[in-house]
């Protein structure tokens, strides 16, 4: 069965909050990138072209935007100067590689494919192995891309003197004192967190390793779809690591495709380069294990193949485009690779599979492997245990090696599996645990999976991806039981700095929240925490308050909250642990479900433009919101949606204005201002986060009352027209806060979500809609 993204929605909320969203099969590589819907034709700019020059300004090199669209650099630069937008900012080599996926996003309803190319410096396969290799990146784009007509200087530079003097009428009325251009430079958190770091006051050897083990988070800014292939770009930095060690953290883990960094036996041109990327896990392994980490695989095993290799090699087909895991020679390949990765980088930590979810890796993934002819036979249990226990025959077959030869430093203790039971049917877990080799193996759950949880009067259960509620859950118990009963140690997969409720902050400070979600797995008896998914690898004051938990299991989680507050804010301790206990009090009433965190408007804000029309666009996941307030707001009534996170929003401004005025009561020195600036500005972006979003609620609503308001038409503009004053009030202060702190707006696996330059097009989009609707009345 081939479900449509609604089916998905409707099976996770059949399942009790099983998430099979990422589930979704990616299309077969010719028909990767569809363009079968128009794409959104923006009003504000006086057309494409302009809008290219701004959306692009700053943030990819002059050079390359010019040749996108058959221009010279000082072409652009009179457009840029036309707009206000000033010299054309340098753009560093390491900005590149690390901005290209909020290029590839701003310009997605901009250029078709082929400028995109050329704009990004890539062939049409580079562009489709980002698409769907980086954490499935064109899922998070809609699965589509908008048909866009070419974009030239030629044809769209000269402007009509009337669209000239429009737009800078809009310009004027937008920015009278005119654009701001004051900006921090784009990941000048990178350059602040790899800088020597000396503070590592209270932490001892002997006291981090007593605690959870492992302890796993995804660095802050390390790259997602290829990392090895160029070291060049450091995710690792020395002092980066030490930050990490220091805050509690003893393993990081690192996204692989095994046909990239091992050879795949029938089309070795797909692995071009492994033993390049090979030889770079090994210096990293080593590099990392000085500073006390380890390096644990993402194993998402085998990948599915496209149609024209099964016509070469029909018998390795299992269901749909999975290779079949039960045919001997997919089994050879799986367990050669994982030996041979051991061998060559024995001071791996380990790998952590997902076997049934996200890419479709075998032919029960997706549910469905009754289509095989083996695996039918077999059922899922066995399959999935076959599978896992092949890892686990490939680390131990690759240890023994590495040992044998003597070929370099081996890791203390052969590496690890942690088996996640990531979308495994509840009535599949009893069969698969017991099937699982229990040497040096852990099963890891969801810790907060199917909590019941009441928001704004509206029950439901928790899917993953939550700090507002506090695990563990039913799910998870009952596999840890079961786990435990065979022999096998266990592991609790949280959100300890961020999570989808809202992934453009470094960290939610809703600490109470984490110290209570700890001090409960204290006594559930797990060995080990992941802590993160892509997004929460920030050094933060949450990670530290784990860690100090889980070294002392009867540290009361009040004492870890002080002495962590003591450390990182000295005569402040106090302000902000009081902040902390109301961000998390209020922080527990967001609306969640599964829905409302993929699809809202919670990592993009205020930069989400407003239209006067229904786009026709849905929602996708953590990618583009659109208008969809249907699926923004999942089982929550509109007024419940907006009126929950409006609260929440409000009442953190309010936690800000006593932050402040705490503060000024207090003699701070320098280091102790800047520390609470930096926590104040994540309180700050998700108070204006929320209520742009109980904003948007309003507007589209409002706008939608339009077509059938008649004689109420004058009362329905007079409130549209407050809440873009709104908008635009949110958009001009967030835009300073991110020109004064790089690090909002950014995850790891997104990269910036936004930039000013999208904060103050949204102010044009809003001041045009208020012109449109104020000469209406």
């Amino acid at each position: 069965m081939n479900f449509n993204r609604r089916q998905f929605i409707a099976a996770n909320a059949a399942l009790g909050g099983l998430l099979w969203l990422n589930q979704l099969p990616f299309p077969a590589a010719a028909r990767t990138i569809s363009t079968d819907k128009a794409a959104l034709q923006v009003s504000h700019f006086p057309n494409a072209l302009y809008a290219f020059v701004w959306r692009n300004w700053g943030l990819v090199p002059l050079d390359r935007m010019a040749n996108t669209v058959g221009a010279t650099p000082a072409q652009l630069q009179s457009i840029a100067s036309f707009m206000g937008l000033g010299d054309a900012p340098k753009v560093t080599a390491e900005q590149w590689e690390r901005s290209y996926l909020t290029v590839i996003r701003r310009n997605w309803h901009l250029l078709p494919k082929s400028q995109l190319q050329v704009l990004m410096g890539w062939d049409e396969a580079q562009l489709e192995f980002t698409l769907k290799e980086d954490d499935f990146f064109y899922i998070k784009l809609g699965s589509l891309k908008p048909a866009c007509p070419p974009v030239y200087y030629n044809q769209l530079s000269v402007l009509d003197e009337k669209t000239k003097i429009s737009f800078m009428q809009l310009l004027k009325a937008s920015f009278p004192e005119g654009l701001p251009t004051e900006q921090m430079p784009y990941f000048q958190f990178v350059n602040e967190l790899s800088a020597p770091f000396t503070d590592a006051k209270g932490k001892s050897t002997e006291s981090i390793q007593a605690g959870f083990s492992p302890r796993i988070a995804y660095p802050y800014f390390a790259l997602f779809g290829d990392p090895l292939l160029d070291p060049e770009i450091d995710s690792y930095p020395d002092a980066y690591l030490e930050r990490l060690a220091a805050s509690g953290v003893d393993s990081i883990w690192m996204h692989i495709v095994l046909s990239k960094l091992t050879p795949f036996p029938w089309d070795p041109s797909i692995s071009t380069h492994w033993e390049h990327r090979l030889t770079n896990l090994k210096a990293l392994t080593e590099r990392v294990r000085k500073h006390g980490i380890g390096i644990y695989l993402y194993l998402n095993e085998p990948r599915h193949q496209p149609e024209a290799f099964f016509e070469k090699y029909p018998d390795l087909r299992g269901q749909g485009t999975a290779l079949c895991t039960s045919h001997p020679a997919v089994q050879q390949y799986l367990e050669g690779s994982i030996a041979l990765i051991v061998e060559r980088a024995p001071q791996l930590a380990g790998f952590f599979s997902i076997t049934a979810s996200e890419n479709p890796t075998h032919c029960w993934s997706h549910g469905q492997g009754d289509k095989c002819p083996r695996c039918a036979l077999l059922g899922p249990e066995k399959v999935i245990s076959t599978l896992n226990n092949l890892y686990t025959k490939g680390i131990n077959r690759g240890y023994a090696s590495a040992v044998a030869s003597g070929k370099g430093d081996v890791a203390d203790g052969r590496p690890k599996l942690i088996i996640w039971d990531w979308g495994w049917r509840d009535d599949w877990a009893a069969g698969i645990i017991p099937e699982l080799t229990t040497d040096h193996t852990l099963l890891m759950s969801v810790s907060e999976w199917e909590l019941e949880i009441e928001r704004g009067g509206v029950r439901s259960k928790v899917g993953e991806y939550s700090i507002s509620a506090i695990g563990p859950g039913p799910r998870a118990r009952r596999h840890w039981e079961i786990a435990k009963r065979h022999g096998l140690k266990t592991m609790a997969k949280i959100q300890a700095n961020n999570s989808w409720e809202i992934g453009a902050v470094p960290y939610i400070p809703a600490v109470y929240n984490v110290a209570k979600h700890i001090d409960q797995l204290r006594k559930e008896g797990i060995a080990g925490i992941m802590l993160s998914w892509t997004l929460g690898g920030y050094p933060s004051p949450n990670l530290e308050v784990v860690s100090l938990m889980g070294s002392d299991r009867n540290l009361p989680a009040d004492d870890a909250i002080r002495t962590v507050a003591r450390r990182r804010f000295g005569s402040a301790a106090d302000a902000i642990v009081g902040a902390w206990r109301d961000v998390s009090t209020h922080f527990s009433k967001f609306p969640y479900h599964i829905s409302v965190v993929y699809n809202a408007p919670l990592q993009c804000g205020p930069a989400n433009l407003l239209w006067s029309e229904p786009t026709d666009y849905k929602a996708t996941m953590v990618g583009l919101p659109y208008d969809d307030v249907t699926s923004w707001r999942a089982i929550y009534p509109p007024s419940v949606f907006a009126g929950l996170l409006r609260e929440i929003g409000e009442a953190f401004a309010e936690i800000i204005r006593r932050l402040d005025d705490d503060c000024t009561k207090l003699n701070l020195n320098q280091t102790e201002q800047k520390a609470v600036r930096l926590e104040r500005n994540i309180i700050e972006t998700i108070s204006i986060h929320y209520q742009s979003i109980a904003n948007q609620v309003d507007f589209i609503t409002l706008r939608d009352q339009l077509p059938d308001a008649e004689s109420d038409r004058a009362r329905v503009k007079r409130a549209l027209s407050e809440v873009l004053s709104r908008e635009i009030r949110l958009a001009r202060r967030m835009a300073a806060l991110q020109t004064s702190d790089s690090r909002l707006g950014y995850e790891a696996s997104n990269q910036y979500f936004y930039t000013s330059a999208d904060l103050y097009e949204k102010v044009l989009n809003c001041t045009e809609l208020l012109n449109k609707w104020a000469a209406e009345m």
